[in-house]
């Protein structure tokens, strides 16, 4: 059953919970595959969360671009700010500058143990807000510092 810690009584809609005779351990639980090969987390199939906008456990599908960055901030509630850096190429100068783009990211709870400096993968989805146009898929552990400068 969901952790019940917001007012409103958190279920998954394609769960029916009320089922006579209860519910088996498969039913109890959606998750599907996001594609692209990208493999399920353990906590998306067993875990008890419920986030709709999870690519795992929720409707959101994964298409168009697929990037790579290193998280910078984790003070907003299940999102994420991660920093991606470049070089830009100037031709004057015919030399490269660093540049980078920092954009807000989705990450459902299934990820856990994310700390500043990790390396996530993260796909291209509907806007889930204002700001947040993209969903976690992978995360990788990093030893970067927050402002060091790596390219990918």
């Amino acid at each position: 059953m969901a952790d019940q810690t917001e007012r409103a009584y958190q279920k998954q809609p394609t769960i029916f919970v009320n089922k006579k005779g209860g519910l088996k351990p498969s039913e109890s639980r959606f998750f599907c595959n996001p594609g692209l090969g990208f493999k399920i987390p353990n906590e998306a199939k067993n875990g008890s969360y419920v986030d709709k906008k999870c690519p795992f456990t929720g409707k959101v599908s994964i298409r168009g671009r697929i990037l790579t960055g290193v998280i910078t901030k984790m003070k907003m509630n299940r999102t994420v700010v991660v920093r991606r850096d470049y070089l830009h190429y100037v031709k004057k100068y015919n030399r490269f500058e660093k540049r980078h783009k920092n954009m807000s990211v989705h990450l459902s709870p299934c990820f856990r143990d994310v700390q500043v400096g990790d390396i996530v993968t993260v796909g291209e989805c509907r806007p889930l807000s204002k700001t947040v146009k993209f969903n976690t898929l992978k995360v990788a552990k990093g030893a970067a510092s927050k402002k060091s400068f790596t390219k990918f």
